[in-house]
Protein backbone atom coordinates (compact mmCIF):
# COMPACT_ATOMS: atom_id res chain seq x y z
CA UNK A 1 0.00 0.00 0.00
CA UNK A 2 1.11 3.49 -1.12
CA UNK A 3 2.15 5.41 2.15
CA UNK A 4 3.62 8.55 0.17
CA UNK A 5 3.79 10.03 -3.01
CA UNK A 6 7.08 12.27 -4.13
CA UNK A 7 7.40 14.24 -7.19
CA UNK A 8 9.98 16.84 -8.94
CA UNK A 9 6.87 19.51 -8.54
CA UNK A 10 7.00 19.85 -12.21
CA UNK A 11 3.91 20.65 -13.98
CA UNK A 12 1.18 17.94 -15.26
CA UNK A 13 2.62 14.44 -14.40
CA UNK A 14 4.50 15.42 -11.40
CA UNK A 15 2.04 17.84 -10.01
CA UNK A 16 -0.98 15.47 -10.61
CA UNK A 17 0.36 13.03 -8.08
CA UNK A 18 1.08 15.59 -5.44
CA UNK A 19 -2.38 17.06 -5.27
CA UNK A 20 -3.93 13.20 -6.25
CA UNK A 21 -1.75 12.30 -2.68
CA UNK A 22 -3.07 15.90 -1.23
CA UNK A 23 -6.32 14.94 -2.05
CA UNK A 24 -6.48 11.56 -0.77
CA UNK A 25 -4.85 12.63 2.61
CA UNK A 26 -1.97 10.90 1.59
CA UNK A 27 1.79 12.31 2.42
CA UNK A 28 4.02 13.51 -0.44
CA UNK A 29 7.17 15.26 -0.86
CA UNK A 30 10.15 15.08 -3.38
CA UNK A 31 12.93 16.79 -4.49
CA UNK A 32 12.52 19.75 -6.50
CA UNK A 33 14.88 22.16 -8.16
CA UNK A 34 16.95 24.89 -6.66
CA UNK A 35 15.10 27.83 -6.57
CA UNK A 36 11.42 25.93 -6.63
CA UNK A 37 12.44 25.83 -10.50
CA UNK A 38 9.49 24.90 -12.69
CA UNK A 39 7.83 25.97 -16.46
CA UNK A 40 5.48 27.98 -14.97
CA UNK A 41 7.94 30.26 -12.81
CA UNK A 42 8.13 28.43 -9.38
CA UNK A 43 7.01 25.58 -7.71
CA UNK A 44 3.87 27.25 -5.79
CA UNK A 45 4.60 27.95 -1.79
CA UNK A 46 1.53 25.86 -1.08
CA UNK A 47 3.27 22.87 -1.29
CA UNK A 48 5.38 22.97 1.69
CA UNK A 49 6.55 19.33 1.87
CA UNK A 50 9.07 19.44 -1.33
CA UNK A 51 12.87 20.30 -0.57
CA UNK A 52 15.08 21.88 -2.56
CA UNK A 53 18.11 20.03 -4.22
CA UNK A 54 21.16 22.05 -3.01
CA UNK A 55 23.14 22.35 -6.51
CA UNK A 56 21.76 21.33 -10.23
CA UNK A 57 18.50 21.82 -11.49
CA UNK A 58 15.90 19.14 -12.95
CA UNK A 59 18.27 16.38 -13.92
CA UNK A 60 19.20 16.40 -10.08
CA UNK A 61 16.01 16.32 -8.68
CA UNK A 62 14.90 13.96 -11.40
CA UNK A 63 18.43 11.37 -9.92
CA UNK A 64 17.58 12.33 -6.31
CA UNK A 65 13.43 11.09 -6.71
CA UNK A 66 14.63 8.35 -8.20
CA UNK A 67 17.60 7.62 -5.78
CA UNK A 68 15.88 8.32 -2.69
CA UNK A 69 12.76 6.02 -2.99
CA UNK A 70 11.11 2.92 -3.82
CA UNK A 71 10.25 3.33 -7.15
CA UNK A 72 8.95 5.30 -9.88
CA UNK A 73 6.00 5.58 -12.72
CA UNK A 74 6.72 7.66 -15.44
CA UNK A 75 3.11 8.76 -17.37
CA UNK A 76 3.30 10.07 -20.98
CA UNK A 77 1.22 10.14 -24.37
CA UNK A 78 3.63 7.82 -26.16
CA UNK A 79 7.32 7.43 -26.00
CA UNK A 80 9.79 8.43 -23.27
CA UNK A 81 11.33 11.49 -24.44
CA UNK A 82 14.02 14.25 -22.60
CA UNK A 83 13.22 14.44 -18.82
CA UNK A 84 10.86 11.29 -19.02
CA UNK A 85 13.50 9.13 -20.96
CA UNK A 86 16.00 10.70 -18.43
CA UNK A 87 14.10 9.46 -15.23
CA UNK A 88 13.72 6.13 -17.59
CA UNK A 89 17.61 6.14 -17.56
CA UNK A 90 18.38 6.58 -13.98
CA UNK A 91 15.74 3.62 -12.59
CA UNK A 92 17.91 1.63 -14.84
CA UNK A 93 21.33 3.11 -14.04
CA UNK A 94 20.65 2.53 -9.88
CA UNK A 95 18.51 -0.65 -10.71
CA UNK A 96 15.58 1.21 -9.16
CA UNK A 97 12.04 -0.49 -10.45
CA UNK A 98 9.65 1.33 -12.74
CA UNK A 99 6.77 1.38 -14.90
CA UNK A 100 6.51 3.66 -17.91
CA UNK A 101 2.42 4.05 -18.87
CA UNK A 102 1.90 5.17 -21.99
CA UNK A 103 -1.59 6.69 -21.47
CA UNK A 104 -2.34 6.50 -25.89
CA UNK A 105 -2.58 2.49 -25.40
CA UNK A 106 -3.07 1.70 -21.69
CA UNK A 107 -5.79 -0.28 -21.50
CA UNK A 108 -5.96 -0.78 -17.44
CA UNK A 109 -3.40 1.71 -16.10
CA UNK A 110 -5.13 1.82 -12.12
CA UNK A 111 -4.77 -2.26 -12.36
CA UNK A 112 -1.02 -2.60 -14.23
CA UNK A 113 -0.28 -0.18 -11.47
CA UNK A 114 -1.73 -1.96 -8.33
CA UNK A 115 -0.17 -4.85 -9.37
CA UNK A 116 3.30 -3.55 -10.40
CA UNK A 117 3.03 -1.91 -6.87
CA UNK A 118 2.45 -5.41 -5.36
CA UNK A 119 5.02 -7.01 -6.40
CA UNK A 120 7.44 -4.36 -6.18
CA UNK A 121 6.46 -4.08 -2.86
CA UNK A 122 6.29 0.08 -3.22
CA UNK A 123 5.66 2.04 -0.37
CA UNK A 124 6.94 5.31 -1.52
CA UNK A 125 6.18 6.02 -5.07
CA UNK A 126 7.64 8.75 -7.32
CA UNK A 127 5.23 10.30 -9.95
CA UNK A 128 6.89 11.14 -13.29
CA UNK A 129 6.22 12.12 -16.65
CA UNK A 130 5.03 14.98 -19.06
CA UNK A 131 4.96 18.27 -18.39
CA UNK A 132 1.40 20.10 -18.88
CA UNK A 133 3.11 22.24 -21.89
CA UNK A 134 4.40 19.06 -23.87
CA UNK A 135 1.53 17.13 -22.88
CA UNK A 136 -2.14 19.53 -22.45
CA UNK A 137 -4.49 17.18 -20.34
CA UNK A 138 -2.15 14.90 -18.97
CA UNK A 139 -2.29 16.61 -15.48
CA UNK A 140 -5.88 15.71 -15.41
CA UNK A 141 -5.58 12.03 -16.90
CA UNK A 142 -2.64 11.19 -14.09
CA UNK A 143 -4.66 12.93 -10.93
CA UNK A 144 -7.27 10.52 -11.48
CA UNK A 145 -5.64 7.56 -11.96
CA UNK A 146 -3.25 7.94 -9.12
CA UNK A 147 -6.72 9.18 -6.69
CA UNK A 148 -8.18 5.89 -7.86
CA UNK A 149 -5.00 3.83 -7.15
CA UNK A 150 -4.58 5.78 -3.30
Amino acid sequence: MIQKIISGAQTGADRAGIDAAIESGVEYGGWIPKGRKAEDGTVPEKYTELTEVPRGGYPKRTEQNVIDFDGTIIFTYGKLTTGSALTKKFAVQHKKPFLHIDLDTALKPSSTIKAWIQENNIQVLNVAGRSASKSPGIYEHVKGIICEIL
